[in-house]
């Protein structure tokens, strides 16, 4: 039996290296507060972070359809630059100032930066969005609309 090389997928381009310097600075973190533990408890300044959201991008015929996960973004948080061929959305939402006798703080300021290339030209001035529940919902009408392509069911013989 001839085994054939195993080919790695590519890793996502939308997946930030930020998330994995995020994640490695939790871990840091929170190593140092239970090596420190039987002290009095310390707060150490929280550091934004610069994150990325699932996306889906739908080709709907006529139009483009993009649905991205924003969870604790107000629509005023949110901003969206749009060219024909790309979508750049950022948003950032700050940390609470004002000091208080927290036992446990675990909600940060957030950023999110992702700009995601359009497989076909849109136009930029019919472009809507929407936030509703934590998801952004964005329609993008298409410079020349093409037609959903059917599955036709092919026999295999």
């Amino acid at each position: 039996m001839v085994k054939k090389p195993v080919k790695k997928l590519a890793s996502s381009p939308s997946k930030s290296s930020f998330s994995d310097f995020d994640r490695a600075f939790d871990t840091f973190r929170k190593d140092l507060e239970k090596s420190f533990s039987s002290f009095p408890r310390i707060d150490f300044p929280s550091f934004p972070k610069l994150s990325e959201t699932g996306c889906d991008v739908i080709d709907e015929g006529n139009q483009l359809r993009m649905k991205m996960n924003m969870p604790g973004l107000k629509k005023n948080e949110i901003n969206l630059n749009v060219t024909d061929n790309s979508i750049e959305v950022t948003g950032e939402h700050k940390e609470e100032e004002k000091k208080k006798n927290f036992l446990r703080k675990e909600r940060h300021s957030m950023s999110y930066y992702q700009t995601i290339p359009l497989s076909e030209k849109v136009i930029p001035g019919k472009v809507k969005a929407k936030l509703t529940d934590g998801v952004l919902d964005v329609t993008l009408p298409k410079s020349k609309p093409t037609s959903i392509q059917k599955k036709k069911p092919v026999k295999v013989q």
